[in-house]
């Protein structure tokens, strides 16, 4: 079994840090790929990750929350020109950069989302999209 890092993800990149066989990369362009990536392939279960995400957006495969019940506030993340995420985010990520997604949107307390879906978008930024390729 593997991480899968959902929509939740903001790009701190502290998992990327932390990963001992580095197979966690940003996605590349931001605008079509906002999360960062788990290679479903290479990741080795140590659960590294899950700890250093400040959004709690990793899970391991087999417990991606469907639904996800919002406590408030969390943000969302996609592809720039998704219906219904309109919202930026301006923040910092783990080493103090700027990050700037301009395709997210806020949950209200109570919300519930499918992460699911983001299981299939992860292991496809590897099979059928830029993959390590965006890396360095």
């Amino acid at each position: 079994m593997t991480h899968v890092i959902t929509s939740l993800c903001l790009r701190d990149g502290g998992c990327a840090t932390v990963c001992p066989v580095e197979c966690i990369v940003p996605g590349k362009p931001e605008d079509q790929y906002p999360l960062y990536y788990i290679d479903p392939d290479t990741c080795i279960d140590c659960g590294a990750c899950v700890p250093e995400c400040p959004w709690e957006a990793i899970f391991p495969e087999d417990e991606v929350p469907a639904p996800y019940v919002a406590k408030g506030g969390e943000r969302l993340s996609m592809p720039v020109g998704t219906p219904g995420f309109t919202e930026v985010y301006d923040g910092t990520n783990h080493d103090g950069e700027d990050v700037h997604l301009e395709g997210t949107k806020t949950l209200a307390a109570g919300e519930e989302v499918d992460l699911t879906p983001d299981t299939e978008v992860n292991a496809k930024y590897f099979s059928d999209g830029p993959g390590y390729s965006t890396a360095g």
